[in-house]
């Protein structure tokens, strides 16, 4: 089975090899049919410390690191446009 891959916004790197990553999701509402949007934080397993924070960056699943950190850092896409 393939591992999932999400996209998100690092919203803090204060910890040492870990980040935190923002994920936004978009859907229709059921009942209202309007766009809305949703986002959850994720911890991510950062090893060498090279993001920081407003940077987009992919996660991949992984096995558990510690109580929290279930994703890995995979690629780092450079600054997020801030609007």
């Amino acid at each position: 089975m393939p591992k999932r891959m999400l996209q998100g916004i690092v919203v803090s790197n204060k910890q040492d090899k870990t980040v935190v990553v923002r994920v936004e999701r978009r859907f229709t509402h059921p009942v209202l049919k309007k766009t809305v949007r949703q986002s959850k934080k994720y911890y991510a397993h950062d090893e060498n410390n090279a993001v920081s924070i407003g940077d987009v960056v992919k996660i991949e699943e992984n096995r558990p690191i510690s109580k929290l950190k279930r994703w890995v850092v995979v690629e780092d896409d450079g600054k997020a446009k801030l609007k």
